[in-house]
């Protein structure tokens, strides 16, 4: 058996490399790898290398390259269990590739298996062979994206291309879909993303009258159609302020269980007079992910200054154990010093009652500010993360300001 951390002294025979045989470690390099999901291929990038004697995963997806370290290969098994997640890569290893099942694991511990496979040497995303009369998709776009149900919601693409490819994502009112790659063949366009947690695929032609009109799969479950114009100021920043205090004079407070299943309220001293940032999030969401990534060294920066972080983990699991598991590694990926608690399911609807003091919850994250006086300041839906490019930056000198100016208030 071979693991991380030790010493990678087996090699593979020449023989082994021409063909389809089981080896016993997998060939370093770059592989085309293919998720199969409802709506056909999701394909992403994969490249496997060796760093201190250790085989280490990389998962690529435009700009993004996801490390992947906790692998376990057994015979010819390979096993990968993604960053901060419970998601997991199982697949038997050849010369020419891998061949196995991802394993997502969603609410309540229901588990979504998609069929995976990673050819060694390829390296297109959807076409090998691409068309060179392609449509032009790049720019800002306005998007209604439409559930089966028949209820929408509203979003803006933002995409960049070069020739065939196409990189960018897509901002909605709670979140962004991360970092999206693919390409455009003829008039249609395909874009995907699998990035440990996310398993997205987009199909979309574009019509007559030059406006984008496709579909959009998520998993193996989930199915939206989707409606996209060109509009270069279209917006989406009213709903960033979706979520608010029931009522103007309400105060907001808290109880829940931190990791040892002690009970931390807002009202404990250790609050007082402090500005308290909370974040309303979950393990299993990867733009809360985004937002620890930032919050972790901004706690650790402003923390002497009176600076406390909070997050209300609302979790996959009704048993506790399981959800301070879950939000343990969570801690880990991101290296947290700060209170995380134990606040529920991950069901907005319980959110809203497990925090009456709001008015609803509609995102994870959401973001609190509360100044040294304890007065709840600002409330921002969402988080839009690195993949947005020039909204992440502004949205990290945003929330930074706000925290600076709070702690300049006087103590009451």
């Amino acid at each position: 058996m071979t693991r991380p951390g030790v010493a990678l002294s087996v090699v593979v025979c020449a023989a082994l490399v021409a063909g389809c045989e089981r080896v016993e470690l997998p060939r370093e390099g770059d592989y085309r790898a293919v998720l199969e999901l409802p709506g056909g291929e999701l394909p992403f990038g994969l490249q496997i290398v060796r760093e201190d004697g250790s085989v280490v995963l990389y998962l690529i997806n435009a700009d993004e390259r996801m490390r992947v370290p906790d692998l376990t290969i057994e015979g010819d098994r390979l096993e990968a269990t993604f960053p901060g997640f419970q998601n997991t890569l199982t697949a038997g290893m050849s010369a020419d590739g891998l061949e196995g099942e991802l394993t997502l694991v969603k609410a309540k511990g229901v588990e979504q298996v998609m069929p995976f496979e990673a050819t060694y040497g390829d390296t297109h995303r959807f076409f090998a062979e691409p068309a060179t009369d392609n449509a032009d998709v790049s720019g800002r776009w306005e998007v209604t994206f439409t559930e089966d149900s028949g209820s929408s919601k509203p979003a803006i693409a933002e995409f960049e291309q070069t020739h065939d490819r196409v990189t960018g994502t897509f901002l909605t009112p709670t979140s962004d879909h991360r970092f999206l790659e693919g390409q455009v063949k003829d008039d249609t366009l395909y874009l995907s993303t699998f990035d440990g947690a996310h398993a997205y695929l987009y199909h979309a032609r574009v019509d007559e009258a030059g406006a984008l009109v496709g579909e959009y799969w998520s998993g193996t479950k989930w199915h939206e159609t989707w409606k996209a114009t060109r509009n270069e100021s279209a917006s989406i920043a009213e709903y960033e302020q979706a979520t608010q205090l029931a009522t103007p004079d309400t105060a907001l407070d808290f109880t829940f269980p931190d990791l040892d299943g002690n009970p931390v309220s807002l009202s404990d001293p250790r609050f007082d007079g402090k500005v308290v940032l909370i974040t309303i999030a979950g393990s299993w969401c990867p733009n809360c992910h985004d937002e620890a990534a930032f919050l972790a060294p901004l706690y650790q920066e402003y923390r002497d200054q009176g600076l406390e972080v909070v997050a209300l983990m609302f979790e996959y699991f009704d048993d506790f154990e399981q959800a301070a598991a879950a939000t343990q590694r969570f801690r880990e990926r991101h290296h947290i010093e700060y209170a995380t608690l134990i606040a529920g399911i991950s069901d907005k609807d319980e959110a809203s009652k497990a925090l009456p003091s709001l008015n609803r919850v509609l995102a994870y994250p959401t973001t609190i500010f509360i100044g040294r006086d304890g007065a709840v300041r600002s409330i921002h839906t969402g988080f839009s993360g690195p993949a947005t490019g020039e909204h992440y930056e502004e949205l990290k000198a945003k929330f930074t300001s706000l925290v600076e100016e709070l702690l300049a208030e006087t103590p009451a």
